[in-house]
């Protein structure tokens, strides 16, 4: 039942992306068809990606819609994910703890905690309570001869928040910018934080034309949106800004 690490990779991305968001954008002003327009300029990568930096940089996202990313993620815990989900303009595939036992489950540790030695001792010992309680239930009903997915689905009540899970993920550009602008933030929670700058890295290679200026909300605006109470004194506040106009 050892800790794990955060482990993001790529599955999948659309192919052509420059060409298709071009295609995208030009069919909003253009009579011509899209399935034309996007030949117009294909030899020309160049041109395609200033375009497309204009079209995001001007805030007409709509046409980066039609671009997505799947993404991979394991070493993440079930709190992350709750938050994670909330994001409802994207596609999840979790792993299942009804179908997958647990009987060996890692977990995640907190920094706060992992910096402490007490206290990581502690929280080990805990989770080894937790995987020993779990373990029991499920033997306890292999000895009535129940099994499959009652018997998960029962047992898995006494998983903690920080056990493991592995989740596949699929967001268009458009919710990838807000996920960035919410979860970079450094007031968001840590392993979610984590999580959004290891999916930003990736974006930012694969697609730097789209998000080459992507992150925390702040990024983009030059000041903190923030209040002062929960500013992180990246950037000014906006109300700083005004004030020395």
């Amino acid at each position: 039942m050892p800790q794990v690490k955060l482990n993001v990779k790529i599955l999948d991305a659309t192919k052509d992306a420059i060409s298709i968001i071009y295609a995208a954008c030009r069919q909003c002003y253009s009579p011509k068809f899209a399935g034309d327009l996007i030949e117009e300029v294909k030899s020309d990568a160049r041109k395609q990606e200033d375009f497309v930096r204009k079209v995001v940089s001007s805030g007409h996202e709509s046409p980066i819609e039609h671009v997505k990313f799947t993404f991979a993620i394991e070493g993440v815990s079930r709190a992350l994910t709750h938050q994670l989900v909330r994001h409802r303009i994207a596609s999840f595939s979790q792993q299942s703890q009804r179908y997958v036992k647990a009987t060996n489950f890692n977990y995640i540790i907190p920094p706060s905690i992992e910096q402490n030695k007490d206290l990581k001792g502690k929280f080990i010992r805990m989770m080894e309570e937790i995987q020993t309680g779990y373990n029991d239930l499920l033997d306890h009903f292999k000895r009535k001869d129940e099994s499959g997915e009652q018997v998960n689905q029962d047992a898995r009540f006494l998983l903690p928040q920080a056990a493991e899970t592995k989740i596949v993920v699929t967001m268009n550009c458009r919710e990838l910018l807000h996920f960035f602008e919410q979860r970079c933030c450094n007031r968001a929670q840590w392993e979610i934080r984590g999580l959004a700058l290891e999916m930003l890295k990736i974006c930012q290679d694969k697609l730097p034309a789209v998000f080459a200026d992507a992150g925390a909300k702040c990024v983009k605006l030059s000041y903190c949106p923030e209040s002062a109470q929960f500013t992180c004194k990246r950037y000014p506040l906006k109300e700083e800004i005004l004030r020395n106009k």
